[in-house]
């Protein structure tokens, strides 16, 4: 029997990065974050998965070899955050703010996989004037890794949203990644994700109300019959006055001049285009609405438009859970990386 490759995800929150690597054939062996409410949504969708909380920016990598007893690993995959990072001349050096981008290099370091990858905000190759990228590159040659990057978005890749994303792949004993090339079928835009998810509160583990209206909505459904965390948001009535004025794709421009100032944020008002991919969701503020529904997103949306299959439950409070899903990389995206490793592997 052919053995399944292994990852271990580091920073992994509720795990999207690992659900597209399970997508593609990947085994999780360890999970870690530091917080709770993601851990406990990871390990509820994955009942076998080990995972441990832990602060990622004093735990041992030794330690936890020791402790889970894992010989071998083939990927190491991840998102250390990186805002704040401390350059001195031409490196990132040894600094509080470093820690947490360090530890992935040490686990890489510790655990020595096959291959690596990290995932992180676009504008990191840019920092320091090219200094963090060329950093990050020489960190992780000087552990003998060949190391490619590049700004992916998720659109290419079957996700119906624009999110960008910089990605580092490294790869052992010489081999070179070249990342996969995007999809040449059209772009799945917000209505083929969304417009199957009728306009009010579905109560946890109902069935569905509607029927499927896309391939995609299709796939969204696949081994499931029942819905979770459609649990709409309802704003005041003034709100819902503003956000009836701005049409399919608009946003704060399409609004009365007296109006426009009423939020003091340049992505205020700003409804999903129904033609087009969603733009980059968040972790859950407030100024993003539904293409033609007066109101937010619910989560249950928010995680279709990540990629996120309708089996996969968000736990802890509504809160928690839309920064839960806007933390994610989206496994759409994940998954064409796993696949395009995979054959390295």
């Amino acid at each position: 029997m052919e053995k399944d490759l292994t990852f271990i995800d580091l920073f992994c929150g509720c795990g999207g990065l690992s659900l597209g690597f399970e997508m593609a054939g990947y085994k999780s062996i360890l999970a870690i974050d530091c917080w709770k409410d993601a851990l406990e949504t990871y390990a509820y969708n994955r009942p076998e998965s080990r995972t441990l909380c832990a602060d990622l920016s004093t735990a041992s990598p030794d330690g936890i070899k020791a402790k889970y007893g894992i010989q071998s690993v083939d990927v190491i995959i991840g998102g250390p955050p990186c805002q704040g990072f401390s350059i001195a001349g031409k490196r990132i050096i040894e600094d509080e703010r470093n820690k947490l981008y360090k530890s992935f290099v040490n686990f890489v370091g510790i655990f020595r996989p096959k291959a690596f990858v990290m995932e992180n905000v676009p504008n990191i190759l840019s920092m320091g004037n090219g200094v963090v990228k060329e950093s990050i590159l020489s960190d992780f040659k000087s552990l003998g890794y060949e190391v490619r990057h590049q700004v992916l978005t998720a659109s290419d890749y079957g996700v119906p949203q624009n999110r960008k994303r910089a990605v580092f792949v490294g790869l052992a004993q010489g081999k070179m990644f070249e990342f996969p090339k995007p999809f040449k079928s059209e772009r799945i835009t917000s209505f083929e994700a969304l417009s199957d998810l009728p306009e009010q509160s579905i109560a946890d583990g109902s069935t569905y109300p509607t029927i499927t209206k896309s391939d995609y909505q299709i796939w969204a459904r696949t081994d499931n019959n029942q819905i979770f965390n459609h649990e709409i948001t309802v704003h005041n009535q003034r709100t819902v006055e503003i956000i009836s004025m701005v049409p399919d794709g608009g946003n704060y421009k399409n609004l009365p001049v007296d109006l426009q100032s009423t939020r003091k944020v340049h992505i205020a008002w700003t409804r999903l285009n129904s033609n087009k991919p969603s733009f980059t969701i968040d972790c859950g503020h407030r100024h993003h609405f539904h293409y033609c529904y007066n109101r937010i997103p619910t989560v249950r949306e928010a995680a279709r438009i990540q990629s996120f299959p309708d089996k996969f439950v968000f736990l802890k409070s509504r809160t928690s859970q839309y920064k839960q899903v806007g933390n994610a990389v989206p496994p759409l995206m994940a998954k064409a990386i796993a696949e395009q490793l995979k054959d390295l592997l």
